[in-house]
C-alpha cells in the first residue's frame, strides 16, 4: 500500500481521531516513510550479497495478512488484543504509523530476532534494522523535549508536593540503575562489560517519579561499573553543582532547606542530595523510616519494571552486535 493510500485508509478510519495535531503527526510519520525509503536505497547496502541466494518474498501476501488481521474496518483480531499485543490502543499506534512501522514496535515489544520479522511481515534483515534505528530516532525527536527533559518549575511544585504528601517533603524521585544483557559482546570487550552478573551487560541510570515518568536516563556504560561509577558522570547533578537548578524550598521539623534530594540504595555516597536506606535499622523510629524510604523508592524499580514488561527488547538480551545502535535503542 502507498504511503498516501496509507494515509487516507487511517484518516477515514472511524477510531482515527482527527485533531489537528493527529493529521500532522501523520503527514509527518508518512512523509518519514518516503525519506527512510530514499535514505536506504540510497545507501551501501544495496541488494543482495553477491553469491547469496536471493529469497523472493511474497511481500503484497505478508502486507495483506498484516492489514486483515489489525487495520480492516472489521480486523480478525478485536481492538483488546491489538492493545495487548502492540502495547497501546490502536487509535494511539495508527497516529504513528507507517508501513514499516510495525517491525519496529514488535521488535521493541517482543525483543524478537530480525528472521522473526522476516516470516511475519516479509522484510528482510537490513530493511528492518534500519527501521527500528528510523523509527527510534523519530520518537526520541519528536517527544524527548516533552519527556525525557529535566523538570521545570511547575514540576518540581507538583513532584515537592506529592513528596510531602507521602512524608518526604523535598523528594524529586528515585534513582537507580539496571543491567542490559548484552548477548553478542565482542569477545574483545567481553572483559569490559562483565560486572558482578557475570554475563556482558551495559548501564542504564534513571531518575522516574512516583508517575512512571522517567525525566533523566544515562545510558552506554560497561556493565564493570558500579552506581558509584556512573554517578561520577555528566547527569542529573549538572546544573544543580554551579546553583543553576531551580529551587526547591522545603520544612522539615522546622528547619529551612533549598536543595532537593532523591531516594537511593545503600551504595550511593553520603550526599546530602541522597536519602538512603539505613541499613540493620534498630529501633521503631528508624525501623518506621526504613520501611518507608524502602517503599516510596520502589517508584524507580516500578518503571524499570513496566519498562520491560512493555518493551521486551530491554527484558531480554540484546542481540544487536555494536554499542552504537545501542544508544540509539
Amino acid at each position: 500500500m502507498a504511503s498516501n493510500s496509507l494515509y487516507d485508509m487511517l484518516v477515514n478510519d472511524s477510531d482515527f481521531s482527527e485533531s489537528d495535531d493527529d493529521l500532522e503527526m501523520l503527514k509527518v510519520v508518512t512523509m518519514d516513510e518516503e525519506l527512510l525509503d530514499n535514505e536506504i536505497g540510497s545507501s551501501s547496502r544495496r541488494g543482495s550479497v553477491r553469491g547469496r541466494k536471493v529469497i523472493h518474498r511474497d511481500h503484497i501476501q505478508g502486507h495483506e495478512r498484516l492489514f486483515l488481521d489489525y487495520f480492516a474496518k472489521s480486523p480478525i483480531y478485536p481492538l483488546e488484543l491489538f492493545r495487548r499485543r502492540f502495547r497501546m490502543k490502536r487509535s494511539l499506534f495508527l497516529r504513528i504509523q507507517a508501513a514499516k512501522i510495525t517491525v519496529a514496535l514488535r521488535m521493541l515489544a517482543y525483543g524478537v530476532a530480525v528472521d522473526f520479522m522476516d516470516e511475519y511481515v516479509r522484510i528482510r534483515e537490513s530493511t528492518a534494522i534500519e527501521s527500528l534505528k528510523y523509527f527510534v530516532k523519530a520518537v526520541v525527536n519528536i517527544f524527548s523535549n516533552e519527556y525525557l527533559r529535566s523538570p521545570n518549575c511547575n514540576d518540581i511544585a507538583k513532584l515537592l508536593a506529592v513528596g510531602e504528601s507521602r512524608e518526604f517533603p523535598g523528594m524529586l524521585g528515585s534513582i537507580d540503575c539496571m543491567h542490559w544483557k548484552w548477548k553478542n559482546c565482542p569477545t574483545a570487550l567481553k572483559y569490559v562489560y562483565t560486572g558482578h552478573i557475570h554475563e556482558p551487560t551495559i548501564i542504564l541510570e534513571a531518575v522516574a517519579s512516583y508517575d512512571l515518568w522517567i525525566w533523566h536516563a544515562f545510558f552506554g556504560l560497561p556493565g564493570s561499573h558500579n552506581d558509584i561509577n556512573v554517578l561520577e558522570r555528566p547527569f542529573v547533578f549538572t546544573e544543580l553543582a554551579p546553583g543553576r537548578a531551580p529551587a526547591a524550598n522545603y520544612t522539615i521539623n522546622g528547619n529551612e532547606y533549598t536543595m532537593e534530594y532523591y531516594l537511593a540504595d545503600g551504595i550511593y555516597p553520603q550526599w546530602s542530595t541522597f536519602v538512603k536506606k539505613i541499613p540493620s535499622p534498630q529501633g521503631n523510629r528508624k525501623k518506621n523510616f526504613a520501611a518507608a524510604q524502602e517503599a516510596t523508592r520502589k517508584d524507580i524499580e516500578h518503571a524499570f519494571g513496566v519498562l520491560q514488561a512493555r518493551f521486551a527488547i530491554v527484558r531480554r538480551p540484546t542481540r544487536f552486535w555494536n554499542t552504537k545502535m545501542l544508544n540509539i535503542l
